[in-house]
């Protein structure tokens, strides 16, 4: 009844000052309410890039020019990766059932009359829209006899359309890629984001030997894919496809290798990665932004004992501990702390809410910063406020009447 009584006067003495009040609890506010934004926001994000990663097939392996682990776009002017190396993993890898081979170049210009734009260009073969399971919405796709005839044929991604066509049905127009003129034969169905987080619609199509021979003039390729029969066989094929291309580039240890492969399970992780890493940094912003309101708090806290010293002096004189002064300030710093941290995350429960209605932003809401708020708030109000509650718990009464 003795603490009760305490706290009560505490709570008191907060609501007859509650400009003060507020002041303290809005460093708390502030921090709080962005930590329930950023984990919102973070959950929401690694939520959107876990489902493009599922686009990617399970049973597929891709073999990217360039060393290095990681999904990664593969480096499209290194000259490791040929025909050749993957006539050899047809010949020589058990398990496969469908290989496709890709030369890309990036932000190549485009136009179509007076339009022109930046376009993402990949050199494909028949086997590519079956292979990423993208199937064309109009129109058809590449096929054998354009590869075979370095026919100038594209398909095109639905922001590619928009941009040179507008509402216009693109289909059997010419746009210029480079130098070189194409004619529309498909239109790609909308695909959206990538696992990489680029743009996926802004690209078009051509058939693999055009690409190499006509406009690229290269004799390499950027990536192949390779689609396992089975789910059983990624792994293994894996092993032996490096060992294939080790053997045909010449690689000997400690020699890195000039190619990289990735499959589903790597890109899952290290979609993951730095997922969590972007969350950690931003949670580590919000902890800084909560230390500032902290030390804010102390001072504002600090101030508010010099102005009460006679009371203190008063209570003190007539019979307070100091462990009751003690207590009584305690719980102003407690209680600052904990209806500042209730009050942020809600605020910041509301952006989340609102974010997703006015912004690209996607958020996915969770309980943690409430679970979070009472553990928090006891840390945080103890720690601030225990300094200047041992101030005003040290005062001499004599010396505080004066």
């Amino acid at each position: 009844m003795k603490f009760l009584r305490i706290a009560s006067e505490g709570m008191r003495a907060l609501s007859a000052h509650k400009l003060r009040s507020f002041l303290m609890m809005a460093g708390t506010i502030v921090g709080v309410a962005l930590l329930t934004v950023i984990m919102s926001v973070g959950k929401g994000t690694e939520q959107k890039v876990m489902k493009r990663v599922d686009t990617w097939p399970i049973r597929v392996i891709k073999v990217n020019a360039g060393g290095g682990k990681g999904y990664t776009r593969p480096q499209a002017s290194v000259a490791t990766l040929k025909l050749e190396d993957a006539d050899a993993i047809r010949d020589r890898i058990q398990g496969w059932d469908l290989i496709c081979c890709v030369a890309e170049k990036r932000d190549l210009p485009t136009k179509a009359g007076d339009r022109q734009c930046q376009a993402d260009v990949f050199a494909v073969e028949p086997t590519y829209c079956e292979m990423q399971n993208w199937p064309v919405e109009e129109g058809e796709e590449i096929g054998a006899e354009d590869v075979r005839t370095m026919a100038r044929v594209c398909v095109l991604g639905t922001t590619l359309v928009k941009t040179l066509f507008g509402e216009d049905n693109p289909i059997g127009n010419h746009i210029w890629i480079g130098k070189v003129q194409f004619r529309v034969v498909g239109v790609l169905k909308t695909r959206g984001i990538g696992p990489g987080g680029t743009e996926s619609d802004n690209r078009a199509l051509i058939p693999l030997t055009t690409g190499l021979r006509r406009l690229f003039n290269q004799n390499y390729i950027s990536y192949i894919r390779v689609r396992m029969k089975t789910v059983h066989d990624v792994p293994g094929a894996v092993r032996k496809i490096g060992q294939l291309l080790r053997e045909r580039h010449h690689i000997t240890p400690p020699e890195t290798d000039d190619f990289s492969i990735v499959t589903a399970s790597e890109v899952a992780e290290v979609a993951r990665g730095i997922s969590r890493t972007l969350t950690a940094v931003l949670i580590a912003l919000a902890g800084l932004s909560l230390l500032v309101g902290g030390v804010v708090m102390m001072n504002i806290l600090l101030i508010s004992v010099a102005e009460r010293t006679k009371e203190i002096g008063l209570r003190r004189a007539l019979g307070a501990t100091q462990q009751a002064i003690l207590v009584q300030f305690l719980t102003e710093a407690l209680s600052v702390t904990l209806v500042g941290m209730i009050l942020g995350a809600a605020l910041g429960w509301s952006v989340s809410v609102a974010l997703p209605r006015f912004t690209p932003v996607i958020t996915e809401r969770s309980w943690e910063p409430f679970a979070l708020v009472i553990p928090f708030a006891l840390v945080f109000g103890v720690a601030f406020g225990v300094h200047p509650a041992r101030r005003a718990a040290r005062l001499h009464p004599v010396e505080a009447l004066r």
